[in-house]
């Protein structure tokens, strides 16, 4: 049975904080249709950023965990969907559909799921507090079809938290397939639209979800580690590295997906503490984007990544690697993991030759904003409901069934 249903939910460090009104969350309606708007990709508070020393030597809890926990006991962190579920779902689905409302416009109130939604609020505590990850397996998507599968996930999808932006064409739902893109362009191309190998790496939200529509006939397999057993590593083996990766000296490249007025790059830390009591040890990390910036240190910009910075990147892979958990998504699986205290990675992949289908992963980026349970982050939108994601101007939320 899943772990959802047989353990009780985790629970946060701290309090919640009082809601609070945002401009953000007050967005015209003839442009995002909740009226919130996703607040997209911006530099930390600097005078709330801590030094090193005030990081923990350890960390402990329920995520703290190693590959070896879990790799002979999927029971822990899979649930197959039952007939009820799977009804119930379907259902709902049919309804939402039959009522004429756009993608963008699901939500908790449109896609009512009275007997399921237990088992997602505690499997949202789960993800945001617990060890981070699930792999829910049986989703009937080749008998769905794409649309119907879409619904269903997005349904899924608001139980856990609120769906931002994924890139500046504005997709809330995304998607994963290789388009024929340059993969060593990577100051211009995104890595999920190619077949390479994705490194451990962070998405810009707190939540990132990926359901399997169509497989790869070689690799695109999945591997993810927590970031808090990676931080205990460092700090036994590399504690110099470590204490790199707290200081705000990462450039991260933005790849043109700016609004007017914006830099190129965020200049941030890799490791953060979160602000308040009890903080915990927040991530985020993704090599494509540190590494992708030459055209900027070239011209003086900005420095170039130090021997030290080049040395930290490579054992910090090292690290995530050794204690890395490694799945494999069928078709019908969906993954939802944590971006907060959880790196994944992709290994490279070939497709099928054609008529067949290319691997395709629908993904979803879920904001879980602090006064509804998410973490303290150093962050000016942390309290907003769509914190994070990718927001260029006024870009309408749009949510294509397929690639584009």
């Amino acid at each position: 049975m899943a772990p959802a249903l047989t353990s009780s939910a985790p629970t946060a460090p701290h309090k919640l904080s009082a809601p609070q009104p945002f401009p953000n969350n007050k967005a015209p309606r003839s442009i995002y249709p909740d009226g919130i708007k996703t607040s997209g990709q911006h530099a930390p508070l600097y005078e709330q950023l801590r030094s090193y020393s005030d990081f923990p030597k350890e960390i402990t809890g329920q995520t703290v965990w190693n590959a070896i926990e879990y790799e002979n006991n999927p029971e822990r962190w899979t649930h197959v969907f039952t007939p009820e579920e799977l009804q119930e779902i379907s259902d709902t689905a049919d309804v939402f559909i039959s009522s004429g409302t756009p993608l963008t416009g699901i939500s908790q109130e449109n896609f009512p799921l009275p007997k399921f939604a237990e088992f997602l609020g505690v499997l949202r505590k789960e993800i945001i507090d617990g060890k981070g990850f699930i792999l829910f397996k049986g989703l009937p998507v080749q008998q769905w079809r794409n649309y119907k599968s879409a619904v269903a996930y997005m349904g899924l999808g608001t139980y856990l938290g609120y769906f931002v932006s994924q890139n500046s064409r504005g997709h809330v739902l995304g998607h994963v397939k290789d388009l024929g893109e340059d993969s060593t362009q990577i100051d211009k191309v995104r890595i999920y639209r190619t077949n390479a190998r994705q490194f451990f790496h962070a998405d810009d939200s707190d939540i990132v979800g990926l359901l399997c529509i169509a497989k790869a006939l070689e690799g695109g397999e999945s591997d993810l580690v927590s970031s808090h057993s990676v931080w205990n590593d460092l700090q036994q083996n590399n504690s110099d590295v470590a204490e790199l990766l707290t200081q705000p000296i990462w450039y991260f490249d933005r790849k043109g997906e700016t609004s007017i007025g914006q830099e190129e790059w965020i200049k941030t830390s890799v490791f953060y503490l979160e602000t308040g009591d009890n903080p915990r040890v927040y991530s985020k990390w993704d090599p494509y984007y540190v590494r992708s910036l030459t055209r900027f240190s070239d011209a003086g910009l900005i420095p170039a990544l130090s021997p030290e910075q080049q040395r930290a990147i490579e054992i910090l892979e090292a690290t995530c690697v050794k204690h890395s958990l490694h799945m494999i998504l069928d078709i019908g699986d969906i993954q939802f993991l944590s971006n907060n205290h959880i790196l994944h990675a992709r290994t490279a992949y070939k497709d099928y030759p054609a008529p067949a289908p290319r691997r395709h992963l629908m993904r979803l980026w879920l904001s879980t904003p602090e006064e509804e349970g998410g973490w303290k982050l150093p962050f000016h939108d942390s309290k907003e409901k769509k914190r994070g994601g990718i927001q260029v101007n006024d870009t309408a939320p749009v949510a294509p069934e397929d690639a584009e």
